[in-house]
């Protein structure tokens, strides 16, 4: 389609992100993928190909963190309105006793938006005992996004199942679907096919992850480092197209997948479902998705959103910051919602 290849070469000429997949498909196929641009520009440039393998960024909220609280949820070892304070000790306190589960995955627990604590905390556990150090606002429940939220849900699910995120993950979700190039710290023979993104420490990171509480937490957070293809992102997005079903193999159940991807939090602009966001007005999602539609973006320039009305899931995969962490995020913000409007206008000649 001319006028969708020219969206992204003016995309790309303009520095919003150096290449790009796309990716349309319904419940039951794909009906348009492409690669654009190029998946690397340092040290040497590479052209872009439809299995570049992203850093999802906050992503990972919804593909591995949601679906694996989603899990434990169904084999009744947590339940959605249970405090935090029952799975982790340091919010046995005055301020957090009545943060719930539910509040961390609607972003309403008062936990502000970050930590700077991986600037001066010593590994792993004492970067996750700053975290759980942190006092909520005291204004109450409004809608904060919080990385924190979705870090202290990892938490839980550790300590629930006595297994890291990813381990649990990959087990019940990743390897259940067939999403067999999705991963935590992914192995050294997928580096060549993965989108750089930004330096640290004077190194380009290819394969590590792009946020600092992540990278920090040893690349496996609740809140941002998965990797993955947007093949298997639409695997996944099927899956909950189909109540749960991916193929014949039954993943969630139908009132799992129900419950977490309708409307669970409004506060008359912002409205969420568990882990999601969903359609409101200065959304990514653009203009014309119905108001049933879910999805997320990720920092790196990723995005998914579901349209279940429609019958249409688009998935946008980009390493924008390999461009620049800062300079071009408006770019994207701005590049989202468009694309979107042109392609729900449009389903019908991409097949």
């Amino acid at each position: 389609m001319k006028r969708l290849d020219e969206i992204f070469e003016n995309a790309i000429r303009n520095e919003t992100f150096p290449g790009a997949v796309l990716l349309v498909g319904n419940s039951d196929e794909i009906i348009f993928q492409k690669a654009y641009g190029y998946r690397s520009l340092k040290a040497q440039r590479e052209k872009n190909d439809a299995d570049t393998i992203y850093d999802l960024a906050s992503m990972t909220k919804v593909i591995a963190t949601t679906p694996a609280i989603m899990r434990l949820v169904e084999e009744g070892r947590i339940r959605l309105y249970d405090p935090v304070r029952l799975s982790i000790e340091e919010f046995n306190v005055e301020e957090k006793r009545d943060i719930r589960i539910w509040h961390l995955l609607t972003h309403t627990s008062g936990l502000p938006s970050y930590s700077e604590a991986w600037r001066y905390a010593n590994g792993r556990k004492e970067l996750l005992r700053a975290i759980n150090s942190v006092k909520p606002d005291r204004a109450g429940r409004k809608f904060v996004y919080s990385c924190l939220n979705f870090i202290t849900l990892m938490e839980i699910i550790e300590r629930v199942t006595s297994e890291k995120l990813d381990v649990f993950a990959k087990r019940e979700i990743f390897d259940r679907i067939g999403m067999n190039h999705t991963a935590f710290n992914p192995p050294k023979d997928w580096i060549t096919k993965i989108a750089p993104t930004s330096e640290r420490d004077g190194n380009l990171l290819r394969g590590k992850v792009d946020d600092e509480l992540s990278y920090y937490l040893g690349g496996v957070s609740g809140n941002a480092g998965l990797f993955s293809t947007a093949g298997d992102i639409y695997k996944y997005a099927k899956t909950l197209m189909n109540d749960g079903l991916s193929g014949t193999k039954k993943v969630f159940s139908k009132a799992t997948v129900n419950a977490f991807t309708k409307e669970s939090f409004s506060d008359g602009d912002i409205r969420r479902a568990l882990g999601w966001d969903m359609k409101s007005i200065a959304c990514s999602c653009g203009d014309l998705m119905s108001d049933k539609s879910y999805g997320h973006t990720g920092f790196t320039g990723t995005s998914i959103w579901v349209d279940p009305i429609d019958d249409v899931v688009i998935v946008l995969l980009t390493n924008r910051v390999h461009i620049s962490r800062w300079e071009n995020q408006e770019k994207i913000i701005q590049f989202r919602p468009r694309l979107h409007n042109y392609i729900l206008s449009h389903l019908g000649e991409l097949s």
